[in-house]
């Protein structure tokens, strides 16, 4: 199945503005590429890029006075099935995790893994490690959070969410992260595009969506609370400890997102 993913955002800046930018699709897709993600920006201005310490392409620009549009469109060639799990689902003592998954036990910005572990315990203390632990994770998660676009804020924690019981996806992804590392199951949080593809058609605009994987049967499987269903076409962008890892852009001075667009359409 192709896929067609893209964005176009625009911002006013009344000063010229260095940005950190995150937008392109994450290298474990370089193998469904039929039309590269190149960031375009209108003016042109320099565009550099790195990858972080998790293997996320990030872009570095300056921002010039007045308003800036960045805009991509990419092609991918990705399944027309629905996700599925690999086989197993075990879960390791955590002197049994490999190293590079340690650093996604620990809290960190939006999962305060301190305010939330007795709780989890209490809730999935009964569960067996490993694959349905997270799954009844996911089920919680699902269950006690009611989608609200109007509850979205940038501060928002994964405390936050369990008390107040709505959110957006990043929220979703953020609570099930904090459960799934209280209950000593590495967790990431990850950013991307999902499709709409198999699903009644829907009104809302599209978004970037969040989600996340755990360290589960000695590999990294996807989660979505939001959802809590597989998906056809999930494309990552990025993952990191939470959203504060994979924000999409920070500016370091005044910037204002004044245009909001997204597309993940099949062709």
């Amino acid at each position: 199945m192709k896929l067609r993913v893209g964005y176009e955002l625009s911002y006013e800046c009344c000063q010229p503005t260095p940005m950190m930018l995150m937008l392109n699709t994450h290298f474990s897709h370089a193998k469904d590429i039929i039309v590269a993600d190149l960031l375009v920006a209108d003016p042109p201005v320099p565009i550099w890029q790195y990858r972080d310490l998790f293997g996320n392409l990030c872009s570095r620009i300056v921002a010039p006075v007045g308003r800036l549009r960045l805009r991509t469109t990419a092609l991918l060639s990705v399944s027309s099935a629905m996700e599925t799990r690999s086989g197993g689902g075990w879960g390791r003592p955590v002197e049994q995790l490999p190293d590079d998954t340690l650093v996604f036990l620990l809290g960190s910005r939006y999962c305060e893994t301190d305010l939330l572990v007795e709780t989890a315990w209490q809730l999935f203390g009964q569960c067996a490690p490993g694959l349905p632990t997270v799954l009844a994770i996911c089920d919680f998660v699902h269950r006690h959070i009611e989608f609200d676009y109007g509850e979205a804020r940038p501060t928002k924690t994964a405390w936050d969410v369990y008390r107040e019981r709505k959110g957006v996806c990043r929220d979703f992804a953020h609570l099930g992260v904090t459960l799934c590392r209280a209950m000593n199951i590495p967790a990431r949080y990850c950013t991307g595009y999902i499709s709409d593809v198999g699903l009644p058609p829907v009104t809302a605009p599209m978004d970037f969506a969040g989600w996340f994987e755990a360290y589960v049967g000695d590999r990294w499987e996807i989660f979505d609370p939001r959802n809590n269903a597989p998906r056809i076409g999930r494309v990552l962008m990025a993952y990191g400890r939470d959203a504060a890892d994979v924000a999409i852009s920070n500016a370091f001075g005044p910037a204002v997102l004044t245009h909001f667009e997204v597309q993940c359409d099949q062709e």
